[in-house]
C-alpha cells in the first residue's frame, strides 16, 4: 500500500494514538485532579498535539521538511484545531450534557463528556489533516499520489 491511501491510514493510527493520550489525561485531569471539563479539555489537547507533532514529522509525512515555517504552520493548525475542539466541547457540554453514564464496562463508567470528547476528536481530526497535510507537504498537498 501507497501514495495517499497509507499516508491516511498512519496518519489515523497516529490520531488514534494520541487520542487514547489525550482521552486518558482528560480523564485523569478531570475525575482524578478534579479539574473541570473546560480547563482539563486544553490541557490533555496540548499534550497530545506535542505526541502528534513528533509522530507525523517523523512516519506519517516523513521527508517533510523540519523548517521554521513547517513547525509555524504545525503550530498554528493545532492552535486553530485545539480552538475548535474547546468550542465543540462546550457546545457538546451544553447540548448534550457531560455527566450522564452513558455504558458501564467492566466497571468503567462512560460519561458524557467522554463521548462529547471522542465526537469533538473526530470532527477536528478531518480539519487537522488537510491542514498538517498541506503545511508538511506544501503544495503537492493536493495531488493523489496513492
Amino acid at each position: 500500500m501507497k501514495g495517499r491511501t497509507w499516508e491516511i491510514l498512519k496518519f489515523a493510527l497516529t490520531g488514534g494514538v494520541c487520542f487514547l493520550i489525550e482521552l486518558g489525561v482528560l480523564i485523569l485531569l478531570r475525575d482524578g485532579a478534579g479539574l473541570d471539563t473546560m480547563i482539563a479539555t486544553p490541557i490533555a489537547f496540548l499534550v497530545s498535539v506535542a505526541v502528534n507533532y513528533l509522530i507525523c514529522v517523523k512516519w506519517v509525512f516523513p521527508g517533510a521538511a523540519d523548517s521554521g515555517r513547517a513547525k509555524a504552520g504545525f503550530l498554528i493548525s493545532s492552535l486553530i484545531g485545539l480552538g475548535l475542539n474547546w468550542v465543540l466541547m462546550y457546545l457538546f457540554r451544553v447540548t448534550l450534557g457531560e455527566d450522564q453514564v452513558w455504558l458501564t464496562l467492566f466497571g468503567f463508567r462512560v460519561t458524557g463528556y467522554m463521548v462529547n470528547k471522542t465526537i469533538a476528536t473526530l470532527l477536528v481530526m478531518v480539519f487537522n489533516y488537510f491542514a498538517k497535510r498541506w503545511i508538511l507537504k506544501g503544495r503537492d498537498a493536493s495531488g493523489d499520489n496513492a
